[in-house]
């Protein structure tokens, strides 16, 4: 069932963002996309920095609101912690000459303007006033409930904190990790017969990974609760590229795609086959759109298995993580588990070429097409 959300004025209309965003934004520009009189959700970018040439930050604004598709009109906002500057004529509002780019870049693409307003720490205003005016914070209306939606207080950094997690059980999946490295590792070597001295949990930990595919849906079944060694295994692989991305597109897709994108991995890295087209159309966020629950649920998984890891061992799970969120339209998020990553391991190359994809802009073609 769809929620109406209406708005008859500015005022209105800021009272609806944080519900169309699913938070309360910050040092941000947000772009609603109308078709007719109806907005379709909300696009988020970072305010750009002062040496940004506006006119190219509006191109590229712009350009990503166009491939929606089907959109014929545009508000806009932009929320900043500047305070406006007073003048004669009455407050000089931040970040105009951004707000003049693009509503020239507007006027190009043909897209009418509803609103394009500026929100301040002393108050709000509209960009397009003959005769500026400061509007006060708290003649803006709550943000509405929508079903589906959470606590819309925080900024778009809010809810991308990893689960708690203390040293204790940092301790145990380490040590779940470190048993699991050594069974494997004798397992590659050959003739192995495993004897008393082998922890009889990395030996099921080792058997659950005889059948990656099958352990992937298994994680998806209780993303709150990885017991130490099934956590181990689930970070072994997202350690390894070749199994970290079939993981990824099977949690984008299903058990069987997942099997085939293990396939492929394998058969590239054995002998540089080319993987199919459609499992790396999935990497680029292209394709049917993903169950969005599916998703949440792998995102959960991987945040609690980098909760949990050791500091040495969450660059692949926080990579994963990040992907998901990417997947999701949490771009802000994104971001947030690769700085982590790559603070960690500042080679990584899958945490690097995702930054490059964000600081792009780039999105998933499925999250900028109606559900």
């Amino acid at each position: 069932m769809s929620t109406i959300l209406h708005a008859t004025d500015a005022a209105e209309l800021l009272g609806l963002v944080p519900s169309l965003a699913g938070f309360t934004p910050r040092q941000s520009l947000i772009l609603l996309p109308f078709r007719g009189r109806r907005t379709h959700g909300a696009l988020r970018v970072d305010l750009p920095d002062p040496d940004v040439d506006p006119d190219e930050f509006a191109d590229a604004a712009i350009e990503l609101v166009d491939r929606i598709g089907g959109v014929d009109a545009l508000a806009l906002v932009v929320y900043t912690d500047e305070e406006p500057l007073s003048t004669p004529d009455g407050p000089l509002l931040p970040q105009l000459a951004l707000a003049e780019s693009l509503l020239d870049a507007a006027d190009d693409a043909a897209l009418r303007i509803v609103e394009a307003l500026c929100v301040t720490p002393g108050g709000w205003g509209d960009y397009r006033d003959d005769e500026p005016e400061l509007h006060p914070l708290d003649g803006i209306p709550t943000a509405p409930a929508v079903p589906g939606v959470g606590d819309v207080s925080g900024d778009q950094l809010a809810g991308a904190a990893l689960p708690p997690s203390d040293l204790a059980e940092t301790e145990r999946v380490g040590r779940a990790l470190a048993d699991l490295c050594t069974v494997l590792q004798r397992e590659r070597r050959g003739a192995w017969v495993p004897g008393p001295e082998e922890n009889p949990q990395a030996l099921a930990a080792a058997v659950m990974l005889d059948d990656v595919p099958a352990f992937a849906e298994a994680v998806l079944e209780s993303p709150d609760d990885l017991p130490p060694f099934t956590c181990a295994a689930l970070l072994w692989c997202l350690n390894r590229p070749v199994f970290r991305d079939a993981i990824i597109v099977q949690w984008a897709t299903d058990a069987a795609f997942g099997t085939r994108a293990l396939a492929a991995q394998l058969a590239f890295a054995d002998a540089g086959s080319t993987v199919p087209d459609d499992v790396g159309e999935v990497f680029l966020g292209r394709g049917a759109r993903p169950d969005p629950d599916r998703l949440g649920c792998a995102l959960s998984v991987a945040r609690r298995a980098a909760a949990c890891a050791p500091r040495a061992a969450r660059p692949g799970a926080l990579v994963a993580a990040a992907w998901l969120a990417w997947a999701l339209g949490r771009s802000s998020h994104a971001a947030e588990y690769l700085r982590q990553a790559l603070e960690i391991d500042p080679q990584h190359s899958m945490a690097s070429l995702l930054r490059t994809v964000l600081a792009a802009a780039m999105l998933p073609e499925w999250t900028l097409r109606r559900a």
